[in-house]
C-alpha cells in the first residue's frame, strides 16, 4: 500500500472559517489515511457533515472523540448525554465507515508500517492539578477563584457515571486491556484527544486549565505500548515534542482567533511515513533531553 497517514484535530466546524478549512482538506493520493483526533464540532449534524465529507475523500478515516463532541449543547437537536451520546457518535461513524475506539484497531501497512493505529478515548480525571492542590476539589476551587472554568463542567455530562473522573477511570481500564492484548513489540500510533502525558500542558497560557487535559494514568503508555508517535489535540498549540524518545504530535486547528496570527502551515500533519526534517516536523531523531519543543511555545 502506498500513501500517507495524516492527522488533524480541533476542526471546530461551527466556525465558518474552520468549516471552509475542513472543506478544503484533500488527500495527496487515493491511498491516504486520515486520523481525526476529536473536537470536530458540538452538534451531531456538524460532526456528521465533516466526517461524511472526509470519509468520502480519504481511503480510511479514524476518529476519536474530543470533549466538544460529548457536550449536550442547548442548540443541538440531539439531547443525548454521557455514554449514550458517545455510543450514538460511534454508530454515526460506523455508518460512514469511520473507525472508532470501539472498533478493531486498523493496521497501517504503507511505508513505515506495519503500525497499529489505536484511537483511544480516556477523558480526564483532574489529576493534572493546580500545583500544590492536594485534592480534585481544592484544584477546582483554586481554578474557579482564578476565573478558569472549562465549559465541560456545564455541558459534558458523565451519565451514568457519578463524574467525569469516574468515567475516565473506567475508560482507562477498558482501553488498557485492549492495548495489552496487542502482540509483544507491536508498534503503534496512539491517538487520543488529550495528551497522554502532562508535560505538554506546562506551556498553557492559563495553567489551571491543565486539570481538564488528561490523566496521570496514561503517563507511561507511549513507551509501554511501543508508540512510534502519539497524536493528540485539545490544547490548540500545534507542535512536535519528544518524551522518552517518542514523538508527540499536537495536530489541532483551533479557533480562528488563534490560528489567524500563526505562521502559515499545512493543516494536515503527516504521521507516517515519518516526515523528513525538511518538512518542518523535526521527526527523524529526538533531542537528547527527555522533552523538547521543536515548533515553539503556546500561541
Amino acid at each position: 500500500m502506498k500513501g500517507k497517514l495524516f492527522a488533524v484535530s480541533d476542526l471546530h466546524v461551527a466556525y465558518d472559517e474552520n468549516r471552509a478549512i475542513t472543506d478544503g482538506l484533500v488527500p495527496d493520493s487515493a491511498d491516504d489515511w486520515l486520523v481525526v483526533a476529536g473536537d470536530v464540532a458540538e452538534r451531531h449534524e456538524d460532526v456528521e457533515w465533516a466526517l461524511r465529507l472526509l470519509s468520502g475523500r480519504f481511503a480510511k478515516v479514524i476518529w476519536t472523540p474530543g470533549n466538544h463532541e460529548l457536550w449536550t449543547h442547548p442548540r443541538d437537536l440531539c439531547d443525548l448525554r454521557g455514554v449514550e451520546r458517545y455510543r450514538s457518535l460511534v454508530e454515526l461513524c460506523r455508518g460512514l465507515g469511520v473507525a472508532t475506539p470501539e472498533d478493531p484497531y486498523p493496521v497501517w501497512r504503507g511505508e513505515g508500517g506495519p503500525v497499529t493505529v489505536a484511537p483511544l478515548f480516556v477523558l480526564y480525571d483532574y489529576t493534572f492539578r493546580v500545583p500544590g492542590a492536594a485534592t480534585k476539589e481544592e484544584s477546582l476551587r483554586r481554578a474557579r477563584e482564578a476565573g478558569v472554568v472549562c465549559t465541560d463542567e456545564y455541558l459534558l455530562h458523565p451519565d451514568p457515571y457519578s463524574g467525569r473522573d469516574e468515567w475516565c477511570r473506567a475508560r482507562v481500564a477498558e482501553t488498557e486491556k485492549r492495548l495489552m492484548a496487542l502482540a509483544p513489540g507491536e508498534r503503534t500510533v496512539l491517538v487520543n484527544h488529550f495528551p497522554l502525558v502532562r508535560e505538554p500542558t506546562r506551556v498553557l497560557r492559563y495553567p489551571d486549565f491543565a486539570q481538564w487535559c488528561g490523566t496521570e494514568l496514561t503517563a507511561g503508555w507511549h513507551t509501554r505500548f511501543n508508540a512510534v508517535t502519539a497524536v493528540y489535540g485539545h490544547l490548540h498549540i500545534p507542535r512536535v515534542t519528544w518524551y522518552d524518545g517518542v514523538r508527540f504530535e499536537e495536530v489541532s486547528v483551533g479557533y480562528p482567533r488563534e490560528w489567524r496570527d500563526r505562521p502559515p502551515r499545512r493543516t494536515l500533519r503527516q504521521i507516517l511515513p515519518l516526515p523528513s526534517p525538511e518538512s518542518g516536523s523535526a521527526a527523524q531523531a529526538p533531542p537528547s533531553s527527555r522533552t523538547a519543543d521543536t515548533l515553539g511555545n503556546a500561541q
